[in-house]
């Protein structure tokens, strides 16, 4: 997605043209414009060129987020030179605050001299006191004058007015300007009434100046204004605080020498030195060293991780205790806190799906109401009000109505909750993907490194007779150590930690078919593996037969060991859960989602786990490639939310509503997903669900708000009330309240800051997943891999031929990765599935 900034645009209505007008560019296949950060993201192959003109024909500014600006004259933030430029520094704010001081100093003159005198007999100059006309001028002056200071309105709301379409601007511009020229004109009839002695008549027109009503729109509508750019400027302070995380400079090693640069010449193989205290300033691999570094800055985890020689550090992290030695390996853009920064600047410059509603209204909005002023003015008119009250009507019309909240409410909640997550560890890379998690009706968790830690460790030892627990770890060690297998590797390392490993050579060592190892320890030979393996190396008990049994049954895997001939005992080792995945499991059930577990491994042992973790469903077995079409099965029953972080899961992300990457797992897998998890903890699940479904309902307040305020507000202006209760709104009144809806609109959204993401106690159940899949649903659906299809022509050939059996409901066919999920209604056995593929002349190689 190619990023654009867009200046001069004030409202709804605005983004809402610079959208229309871009989406007509040859080459542009989606684009979207954040009326809150003036970013517009657009997809597709269009020129630049062409963007930034189409932007500039409808009446705006623009440039790429790196390039320069195109129209130096469009609004008062100018352009960033880069984004973080852009996002760290407020450049609205004090603009409008000097233009509010500059407004409020004339308007409080004016309105000493318009309603001082005649409400509370202020004193004034005698001159004028006498003179009406004199009076009048001075008004008209100060008013002039609080105009030139706010003339960005009239400039930015005619011209939206020429281009036809106008914006919040205009109807500022019009509603003030036409209280302006109504009371020019007052003046001048007041003259040509002093001119003939009529001051009975220079009196009525005196009541007619509505020049403090001009003046005091313009300065209530910057004090809006103003409050609103400061609201706003908070909503991005989460993507503002890790930009400033960013270490400036770096301590590297050249040429044996330590010398410190800017982190802009640190380069990809630099080796760079971290001291305690320090930040680390790229990403690396740690060379020599032992360290704790808290990585909360990126992670939201605030207990430090230890480092050692091979670990992988990043950049803004802090190294709190040890000195580190690390090697370079992403530097710049490519560091994962400039990745975070990106995603997070990237689902800003999206659109959420409800936002379209807001669009739709505001596309239309300004031209209805100035069309309800315009009726409005002739309505009093025609029923034989003065021209001031009809006037009067059609200005607070104007004024009171604002496109500004419509168009707020939902990117100021978007931007607030996925600041929230990055401030969590929990990264959205879009609004769509922040928007529709909390929407979740099913989670598929991957096993290995999703529920459980992914790394086997020992939970059991069983000596045998006549052994000790130590003695027992020594031989294991002492097999275990010159193999590569998973299992042994958690041997070793239990050995270590219980320092029990001594040197030990064994000789003659060999991996025996059929899970065993074999060896020489001290003369005396050893072996180790599974029950059918170490049954020929010595007698087992029937007691400790019957503890391995059950240790399968809880999903772990016993391993034997023997020495001289005789049973040494048995460890345990297993694939543990992880400590949270139990009470994340449970919180999402509480939440009314179903929970489902996806695994390769056999049923027993999937069971096994899946009935310790609490999931409602465990589908065992799946292959790599199964996961997708597993996950597109699902699908038919609501919307699922998958959580992976292998290689392997990146289909089945891709497919699932909503993918979830574990952030410990592979760049396969991030990239693939919608939403990242860095912490690697299966607890910021349910905390992610809980945030899209708190940002939603933020968004519906916010939406509710807008359109409430609207559907009040404008009748009340328009004087609907008056003839029953005798109601009437002041324009000045409904300037101040145009001012505050928008204000109001942004400080709901920033209420979301305080909203706990790890709080379960208000979760809500929502449509409790309801149709469970069957049992029995899982035995109806074949994987076939098919060799020789070679197109899309070939994937619908073996589809229409496979659908034509009876008893086959459906056939997705991929001829990438030569495969065909056959899902049946009935039983249809391989042999037919195969001959009616083979009959279009392509090899069956396997049915699973």
């Amino acid at each position: 997605m190619k990023q654009y900034t867009v200046t001069g645009m004030s409202c709804a209505a605005c983004s809402a043209r610079v959208e229309k007008a871009v989406a007509k560019v040859p080459g542009v296949t989606a684009c979207s414009v954040s009326l809150l950060t003036n970013s517009m993201g657009v997809e597709g192959s269009a020129d630049p060129a062409a963007v930034i003109a189409a932007v500039e024909a409808a009446g705006y500014g623009a440039a790429t987020k790196n390039g320069k600006q195109q129209d130096g004259k469009e609004g008062a933030n100018g352009i960033a030179k880069n984004k973080e430029e852009e996002l760290l520094k407020d450049r609205e704010t004090p603009a409008l605050k000097r233009r509010l001081i500059a407004s409020l100093g004339f308007l409080v003159v004016l309105m000493y001299f318009s309603m001082g005198h005649m409400m509370w007999g202020w004193p004034v100059p005698k001159i004028l006191a006498e003179n009406h006309v004199a009076m009048g001028l001075l008004q008209m002056l100060l008013t002039i004058a609080v105009m030139i200071v706010n003339q960005k309105f009239f400039v930015s709301g005619f011209k939206g007015l020429w281009h036809l379409a106008p914006n919040m601007d205009t109807l500022v511009a019009l509603g003030s300007g036409a209280s302006f020229v109504y009371s020019t004109y007052a003046l001048f009839a007041m003259t040509e009434a002093q001119l003939r002695g009529d001051m009975e008549q220079v009196m009525g027109y005196m009541h007619e100046f509505y020049f403090e009503s001009a003046a005091m729109i313009l300065a209530l509508i910057t004090v809006g204004k103003m409050l609103e750019a400061r609201s706003k400027g908070k909503t991005t302070d989460a993507l503002k605080g890790l930009m400033r995380l960013a270490p400036k400079h770096a301590v590297v090693l050249r040429n044996g020498t330590e010398e410190t640069v800017s982190i802009e010449q640190v380069k990809k193989g630099d080796v760079f030195l971290v001291r305690p205290g320090e930040n680390i300033p790229v990403d690396g691999i740690v060379l020599e060293g032992n360290s704790a570094v808290n990585e909360a800055a990126l992670t939201g985890e605030s207990i430090p991780a230890d480092k050692k020689e091979g670990d992988l550090v990043s950049a803004a992290t802090m190294n709190q205790s040890g000195f580190l030695k690390c090697e370079a390996t992403r530097v710049g853009e490519d560091t994962t806190l400039s990745q975070i920064i990106q995603m997070v600047s990237d689902a800003a410059a999206t659109k959420a799906p409800i936002a379209k509603v807001a669009d739709k209204v505001s596309g239309v909005f300004v031209p209805i109401v100035m069309a309800v002023a315009a009726i409005t003015v002739v309505v009093w008119l025609l029923a034989g009000q003065s021209v001031g009250f009809a006037l009067a009507r059609g200005i607070a019309v104007l004024v009171i109505s604002c496109p500004c909240a419509l168009g707020l409410a939902t990117p100021v909640a978007i931007m607030v909750g996925n600041g929230m997550g990055a401030k969590h560890g929990i990264l959205f890379k879009t609004a769509v993907s922040l928007e529709e998690t909390g929407k979740t009706e099913i989670v598929a968790l991957d096993k290995t490194g999703t529920i459980t830690s992914g790394k086997p460790e020992v939970t059991d030892l069983l000596p045998a007779d006549g052994m000790t627990e130590k003695e027992l770890l020594q031989i294991a060690y002492a097999l275990e150590q010159k193999s590569e297998h998973p299992l042994a590797h958690a041997i070793v390392q239990r050995a270590q930690e219980e320092g029990t490993v001594e040197t030990v050579s064994v000789k003659e060592f060999q991996a025996v078919p059929g899970n065993g190892l074999t060896g020489i320890w001290e003369e005396v030979p050893l072996a180790g593996g599974n029950l059918n393996f170490i049954r020929e190396q010595a007698d087992v008990p029937v007691q400790i037969k019957q503890t391995a049994e059950a240790f399968a049954e809880e999903g772990k895997t016993p391993l034997f060991f023997a020495k001289e001939g005789k049973l040494a005992g048995v460890i345990a080792v297993a694939d543990v859960i992880k400590e949270d995945s139990p009470q994340a499991i449970r919180e999402l059930q509480n939440m009314g989602i179903h929970v489902v577990m996806l695994t390769g491994d056999n049923e027993r042992t999937a069971k096994a786990i899946g009935k310790q973790a609490g999931v409602d469903e465990v589908i065992a077995g799946v292959l790599p490639e199964g996961k997708e079409s597993t996950i597109r099965a699902l699908k038919k029953n609501g919307k699922v939310a998958m959580v992976g972080d292998g290689i392997n899961d990146a289909p089945a992300l891709t497919r699932a509503d909503i993918g979830m990457a574990i952030g410990a797992g592979t760049d396969v897998a991030i990239d693939a997903a919608d939403v990242v998890l860095m912490k690697s903890r299966l607890s910021d699940v349910p905390a992610a669900i809980r945030l899209s479904r708190a940002t939603l309902r933020n968004i519906h307040e916010n939406l509710f708000w807008a359109f409430f305020y609207n559907v009040i507000g404008i009748p009340l202006a328009a004087g609907v009330w008056y003839p029953l209760f005798g109601w009437k709104l002041n324009p000045m009144f409904g300037a101040a309240a145009m001012s505050l809806s928008s204000f109001c609109v942004v400080m709901n959204a920033l209420r979301l800051n305080l909203f706990h993401l790890e709080d379960a106690r208000k979760d809500k159940k929502r449509n409790r997943h309801k149709k469970q899949r069957k049992e029995e649903e899982l035995t109806m659906q074949k994987t076939m891999k098919i060799e020789g299809m070679m197109c899309g022509h070939c994937e619908a050939t073996v589809k229409k031929t496979l659908e034509a059996i009876q008893g086959v409901e459906e056939a997705v066919v991929s001829h990438e990765t030569g495969t065909a999920v056959v899902t049946l209604s009935g039983d249809v056995s391989s042999d037919i599935l195969k001959e009616a593929v083979e009959a279009k002349d392509y090899q069956v190689l396997e049915i699973q």
